[in-house]
């Protein structure tokens, strides 16, 4: 747990700035650029900026406090993020997901805060893939022995759309309807990519999927897939030597023909294992966080992660 304390000790050193009005000088883009005609919403992350973006359209300002190609996890927050998440009239965040963030909100948020991992209960994280000694990482014990990756199911992710809009109509009423409506259209894209899910991987000649680290056991629990992971929920842990000679076994036995690794996470264990089985690499993407060429959108990235789903698994 080491490794997690600098984030919290910055965030309330950055809260004690906070509080003797320093803030807003050391942010570019904090509370004195704020619109009054919009409402003021921070995301933790990337999909809770995009469910923001879609859900309040032009009448919200949305702040991600995670740079596009940064991994979110161990998120270190400085002065100016404080102020933006002190100042803003909504964070939404997913607690236990990011330390630094659970902090300053606890410190600086109050009622402004939606949580959305209390929309529905999260998966065990014993329930996201094979589980082995020496496999849980940093993130399984911060979490609480809880998945936090709820959004690569759309349907909950279509779910805490709904919330957030309930939420977005009690800061600013005038246009709750509004909220509710766009809601319902980004639920509705979200049930097709759902459905396109549900038919792509219907026939498959194998359902296993070996992953670098298990932050898709909502993926494999929604589509009846299982998932192999070589470290636990935290994408920095370095796996023992008897993890690597496990799942290489495993591969094996399940015929793998494809390693996954994510797009935020070096892929030199992947490589390892794929060249050990006689398999290839690809990238399937958690979407913790858009990479810096992405240049795609939520939906685009899970249609992607889809196909390479198809392809690896040999799908009819």
């Amino acid at each position: 747990m080491n490794s997690r304390s600098a984030p919290r000790a910055l965030a309330t050193a950055a809260a004690a700035l906070l509080a003797l009005g320093g803030v807003a000088a050391c942010s570019d883009d904090g509370a004195a650029d704020a619109d009054p005609q919009r409402v003021d919403v921070v995301a933790a992350f990337y999909p809770l900026q995009f469910v923001a973006e879609r859900i309040g359209g032009d009448a919200v300002k949305v702040t991600n406090l995670v740079k596009p190609g940064a991994e979110p996890h161990d998120l270190e927050l400085n002065p100016g993020q404080v102020g933006q998440l002190s100042e803003a009239e909504l964070v939404v965040y997913l607690k236990g997901f990011q330390p630094a963030v659970d902090d300053a909100v606890d410190q600086n948020a109050g009622d402004g805060a939606f949580d959305v991992a209390t929309v529905q209960p999260l998966l065990d994280a014993a329930a996201a893939g094979h589980q082995h000694e020496g496999e849980a990482g940093h993130a399984d014990e911060q979490s609480g022995g809880k998945d936090p990756h709820l959004w690569l199911d759309p349907t909950r992710l279509a779910t805490v759309g709904d919330k957030l809009a309930e939420r977005l109509g009690k800061a600013d009423p005038d246009r709750a309807a509004d909220y509710t409506a766009r809601a319902a259209a980004l639920r509705g894209e979200l049930e097709k990519l759902d459905a396109d899910f549900t038919a792509g991987l219907k026939t498959c000649q194998r359902r296993e999927i070996v992953t670098s680290h298990t932050a898709f056991g909502y993926l494999t629990t929604r589509y009846q897939l299982e998932q192999v992971g070589i470290t636990g929920l935290s994408p920095e842990a370095e796996p023992a030597p008897q993890r690597l000679a496990e799942v290489v076994e495993e591969a094996r036995e399940h015929k793998a023909t494809t390693i996954f690794f994510e797009t935020l996470v070096s892929p030199k264990v992947a490589e390892t294992i794929a060249a050990e089985v006689g398999a290839k690499t690809a990238v399937l993407d958690p979407l913790e966080g858009l990479s810096t060429d992405s240049g795609g959108d939520y939906l685009s990235v899970m249609r992607t992660n889809l196909e390479t789903l198809r392809t690896a698994l040999s799908c009819s």
